[in-house]
């Protein structure tokens, strides 16, 4: 098994071209945190011809719901949570620079044509291993939507956080490339 590969952070359309479905990573930098409410406040946003509360250039956002902070961690557990609720917001989001998505389960076509389209990436993190996850998790603070509680919008600091790439920018699709092997071994 090949050794992850070390991304820093912001994602560069540099290291983006230099990645394929199936390419174990560990990140390194500043990634946002959001689930469906921050999502569909940020589109209302963009709708309303306001700026979003950061600049989505580059940038990295993990589907995730914290827990609160044990004494002396900067967060709880932060396990992925399912990233087909956020498809209906993903593409506009990728058309204003988002350039890589952290979550479970498989996206939608939409979401993975404006990936291909804008030259983004899907990555997966490990359901129910999200203890182990807040490990690689430095730093972390409300920057937007404080009154979403949970759902807030957040940044962090992260240091090899563990996920793999599951849909590149080339169309790659880890999960369509398992469920083609299986369909071919059980036939």
């Amino acid at each position: 098994m090949p050794k992850p590969k070390r991304i820093e952070l912001p994602l560069a359309e540099e290291t983006l071209s230099d990645l394929h479905a199936g390419d174990s990573l560990l990140l390194n930098g500043v990634i946002y945190v959001a689930r469906d409410a921050a999502h569909k406040k940020m589109i209302e946003a963009l709708d309303q011809g306001q700026s979003l509360p950061v600049n989505m250039k580059g940038q990295v956002v993990y589907f995730m719901g914290p827990s609160p902070a044990r004494p002396g961690r900067p967060i709880g557990s932060a396990g992925p949570t399912t990233s087909g609720r956020m498809d209906a917001y993903s593409p506009r989001l990728i058309e204003q620079g988002l350039r890589g998505m952290i979550g479970k389960g498989p996206r939608s076509k939409e979401v993975k044509d404006a990936m291909v389209r804008y030259k983004a990436i899907y990555m997966g993190a490990i359901g129910g291993a999200g203890a182990i996850i807040s490990k690689s998790i430095r730093k972390a603070e409300v920057v937007a939507y404080d009154d979403l509680g949970a759902e807030a919008l957040r940044r962090l600091e992260v240091q090899d956080l563990p996920v793999t790439v599951i849909n590149d920018i080339y169309g790659g699709d880890l999960y369509g490339e398992g469920e083609s092997k299986y369909r071919l071994t059980s036939s």
